[in-house]
Order: structure tokens, then C-alpha cells, then sequence
């Protein structure tokens, strides 16, 4: 096992100092923008606390009841670690829920850990149930194997430099580092900042080995990078650029085949797969279903427009749908649209041999104040939509500011969709948030406007048939508590895990 460098104590750079420098000059010089005193953010040490968490609400509301909610069954993609333990978005359907029961507020215990200036964004839990981290830094991403209960680390791997002189804002830029998927033999598989895949292997004593790369940047223009990996039903390995180049990988031969989507369409968010051997994906411009030919060729199978707006909303990284596509049973999968005057959910019939293709089309969330960087969660048979519109980076959530409220359900029924209930109570800037299927519960990262100007962040449990929040527990006030896009998650035996700008957070019910 490797010993991890004591050097790495001398993280005297703040988290505060280091997300104000990564701001675009014009956001620098922007006397809107407050100058704020540092927080040290200490590898090893919790996420450091504000004596201002004294002065804000520690829990609220009261403990839920378990009810467990039914939902169509999420089959097992045999090339994947277990449904529930394998990518962000917790499966090849892209779900975003989980059979376990997750906490239900009950004497409830936080744990934190700083990694320094680090986010964990992407987490997957591996066979002897610990955390495996795509931790992103300024200086690049880094694998880390995590106690889950402890949040100790016990060893960690680079995976990929980050090109600080490129211009790219690093709190915004997704090239390499966001996205990997963790397989049934626990080796993970990760896009790196050179366009190129990385499969990293986790010992039984978790100590990881970089067993494969496979670079990939020759298949690119000029200027593109790779966003994500997924792998299909028959372990054929796919990539996704930026710009719309679409890749499958021969592990075995090295054969690699490409295909270019239409001028101008671009890929932002993660894939789905599902066992008739579609990859989907939704780009700045469309629905697709993909399929690879008997040589591995991948082929448009169906593509679907929508309406992508005007204009990139703050809250979005691109101008266009910020979800990956969401599949339910056997027929459905789901998207959000960038429309105005309000984003719309949209269902579509996926299966094969469907004339008509499109189910419904809902409008959802505020007028004019409507957005989503992160995937429906699929609850049922109904999604679940957060709005993170007002986003633009950090800034937008300090001195007692959020973002736009709103999470909406709808329900989807044999003839269309409708809204079951819409929360305007819910502020989650950018939480990705996730459902337990064990519990009827859907948790969200949230954070109240406040006028005595505090940062107070809270972990929020909302009934997902009722759409009214159970209860919210704060993790801490300031800055090195807002998750910046990074996911709720779950562990295999409940405890519920968010990644910080700081470090990541662990919490439990008691007793």
C-alpha cells in the first residue's frame, strides 16, 4: 500500500483564495465580487467550521417515516459494478436512485474530511464497499480510494494534469476528470485531460495501479476533449467528445471506430445504456439512440431535436438540455429542455420499431427562471427535476444569496405526463440530487437565502410523494461547503455522501 506524502499537510493554500483566482478576469475585477477572508482547508482535517454555525438552525423539521417507494426494475448491465455503486448517476439507466434506504433524519451523525483544494465530484463504491473518488483540484484529477466511514484515505493516483495556461475556467471546465464508471472487477474507467482513457485497477487492500491507457487524441479536431465513457451490454467501450466525436474501443484488439455528429452539436453530461444494446445521449441539440454495428461501427440509430433555447441560462454550462438522458423500465427515457419561458421535461418511447417517439412535454419550475445542469431523477414512474437557475459559479451563493427555488415532479402515465406537485421551498444550486427508493425520500443539497448575509448549507429529505421537506440538516456555513455540481450519493448500507469544494461529508442516522 502506498504511504501518501506527508508534503501534502502543507496545503496552505485556501479554498477561498484559489476559487476567486480561478474566475474569469472579468469576474475578478467585478467589485460586486467581495473580497473574503481566507479559509484554510487542511488535507486530513474536517472541513473547517464558521463560529457562524452557531448562529444558524442545526436540524429542522422532524424524522421521516420509512415508505418504501415501488419502481420498475433497473437491470444489471454485467460490465458494471453493482446498480447503485458504479457512476454519478448510479446505473446504466442513469437513474439517480437507490434501492437502499438512506437516512431518515434520526439522530443524525456528520462526518467531514478535507482533501484540500479537491472535489470529489464523481464517486462509485467498490466490491469491499469503499469509496472510489475522480477528485478534481486545480492541478488536475486525482483517483483516491476513501474509508467510507472514517473519509481517511488510503491511497491515491493521479490521473491527469490540468493545462492551467489554457484559458479554461477549472470551476467550469469538464475536459477529462468529470465522468468514470467503475466495473464488475473493480477497475475503474476514467477520461483524462489528454483525451485519452485511463483503467485503474483497486487491489483487495485498495491500492490502486494505472493498468491501461488508451489515447484517443488523434481522433479529435483541434481544440476538442473527451467528456465521458460508458460501456454497452456486450463490454464494448464508447467515448464522447465535446464537439461530438463518438468513439467504441475494442479492449481486447485496441480497435477503435468514430463517428462525427452534426456541425455545431456539442456533448456536455454523461451516457445511458441499456440491454437491447442502445447507448443514449443527449447533446446541445438532441436526443440520440446509438448503436454499433457487428464490425463496432457506432451508428445513429434515432436522433430527436428539442427546443433548445435562446441562450445559455445562468445555471447551465452549455446552451442547451444540462441532463443526461434518464431511462425508465423497458419504454421510457427522459430529458429536460432549455425552452422558454419555462424548461420542459420531456418524455420519449425508446424502444425499437416506434413509429412515434415522443410521449409528452411538460413545463415545469419558474417562468422566466427555469434551468437544470443536473439529470431527472427517476422516482417511480415519475422524474424528478431540481432548478439551478442563477448559478454562475461561486460567487452566486455568497453573503446569504441562492439561486432560483424549485423541484417538480412529474408523473408519467400511459397517455402523457402532468405535474404531481411542484416545491417552491427547495433552493439547490446545483445538487445532482438522488432518490432512495428504500425510504420514498429524494435528498437535495440546499441553500435559504438568508439577509444576515451567513452561508448556511443543508442536506434536505423531501417526500417524493408529497413533494414537502421531511426535515434539512446544516453541514456548515461558508464557502468550503458548497458542493459545486458535485452529486449526493449513497453508500451501500445508507449513509449519504457529499463531495465539497473542501473535501467530502458523510452523514447517518444514530442510535
Amino acid at each position: 500500500m502506498r504511504v501518501l506524502p506527508a508534503a501534502r499537510l502543507v496545503a496552505a493554500a485556501t479554498v477561498i483564495a484559489l476559487l476567486t483566482a480561478a474566475n474569469s478576469p472579468a469576474e475578478a475585477d467585478d467589485p460586486a465580487v467581495p473580497s473574503l477572508p481566507p479559509i484554510p482547508a487542511v488535507p486530513g482535517l474536517p472541513i473547517p467550521s464558521l463560529p457562524t454555525d452557531l448562529l444558524v438552525p442545526k436540524f429542522i423539521g422532524a424524522p421521516a417515516l420509512k415508505k418504501p417507494l415501488a419502481a420498475p426494475v433497473v437491470p444489471q448491465n454485467p460490465y458494471l459494478a453493482p446498480n447503485g455503486t458504479s457512476s454519478m448517476h448510479n446505473d446504466a439507466y442513469s437513474t439517480d436512485a437507490y434501492a437502499v434506504s438512506g437516512p431518515l433524519g434520526r439522530q443524525l451523525t456528520l462526518r467531514s474530511r478535507s482533501y484540500g483544494v479537491r472535489e470529489c465530484a464523481t464517486i462509485a463504491f467498490d466490491s469491499q464497499h469503499r469509496i472510489l473518488g475522480l477528485c478534481g483540484g486545480l492541478e488536475g484529477f486525482t483517483m483516491m480510494v476513501i474509508d467510507p466511514v472514517s473519509l481517511n484515505v488510503i491511497d491515491e493516483l493521479r490521473i491527469s494534469e490540468r493545462d492551467l495556461t489554457s484559458g479554461a475556467n477549472p470551476l467550469t471546465d469538464i475536459c477529462g476528470g468529470t465522468y468514470f464508471f467503475l466495473d464488475a472487477h473493480d477497475h475503474a474507467f476514467a477520461t483524462t485531460t489528454d483525451s485519452g482513457i485511463a483503467e485503474v485497477s483497486v487491489a483487495a487492500d485498495g491500492t490502486l495501479t494505472r493498468v491501461n491507457d488508451w489515447p484517443m487524441a488523434s481522433y479529435l479536431p483541434e481544440g476538442d476533449c473527451l467528456v465521458a465513457t460508458g460501456v454497452g451490454w456486450d463490454g464494448r467501450l464508447w467515448w464522447f467528445s465535446q464537439q461530438g466525436v463518438i468513439g467504441t474501443l475494442d479492449r481486447s484488439s485496441g480497435d477503435v471506430h468514430v463517428t462525427r455528429l452534426p456541425e455545431g452539436e456539442g456533448i456536455f453530461n454523461s451516457v445511458s445504456s441499456d440491454e437491447t444494446g442502445g447507448m443514449y445521449l443527449v447533446t446541445t441539440h438532441a436526443t440520440y439512440r446509438m448503436d454499433a454495428t457487428t464490425a463496432g461501427e457506432p451508428e445513429v440509430t434515432w436522433r430527436i431535436p428539442y427546443d433548445r433555447g435562446t441562450a445559455t441560462k445562468p445555471g447551465q454550462l452549455s446552451q442547451g438540455s444540462g441532463t443526461s438522458p434518464t431511462l425508465i423500465g423497458k419504454r421510457w427515457i427522459g430529458i429536460a429542455d432549455n425552452a422558454e419561458p419555462r424548461s420542459n421535461v420531456i418524455v420519449y418511447d425508446r424502444r425499437k420499431g416506434v413509429t412515434n417517439r415522443f410521449h409528452c412535454s411538460v413545463p415545469v419550475l419558474a417562468d422566466g427562471a427555469s434551468a437544470t445542469e443536473n439529470s431527472l431523477v427517476a422516482a417511480g414512474n415519475s422524474l424528478i427535476i431540481e432548478n439551478n437557475y442563477g448559478y454562475a459559479g461561486v460567487q452566486s451563493t455568497l453573503l446569504g444569496k441562492s439561486t432560483t427555488p424549485g423541484m417538480a415532479r412529474v408523473m408519467i402515465t400511459a397517455n402523457g405526463c402532468h405535474v404531481g406537485w411542484t416545491n417552491n421551498e427547495v433552493i439547490a444550486p446545483t445538487s445532482v440530487a438522488k432518490a432512495s427508493l428504500g425510504n420514498g425520500l429524494v435528498y437535495a443539497y440546499t441553500k435559504p437565502v438568508r439577509k444576515d448575509l451567513i452561508d448556511a448549507w443543508y442536506i434536505s429529505a423531501i417526500d417524493i410523494r408529497t413533494g414537502k421537506i421531511r426535515w434539512s440538516r446544516l453541514t456548515g456555513t461558508g464557502i468550503q461547503w458548497n458542493n459545486h455540481y458535485a452529486a449526493i450519493y449513497l453508500g451501500p448500507d445508507g449513509s449519504l455522501y457529499v463531495a465539497t469544494v473542501a473535501g467530502l461529508m458523510r452523514l447517518a442516522d444514530g442510535g
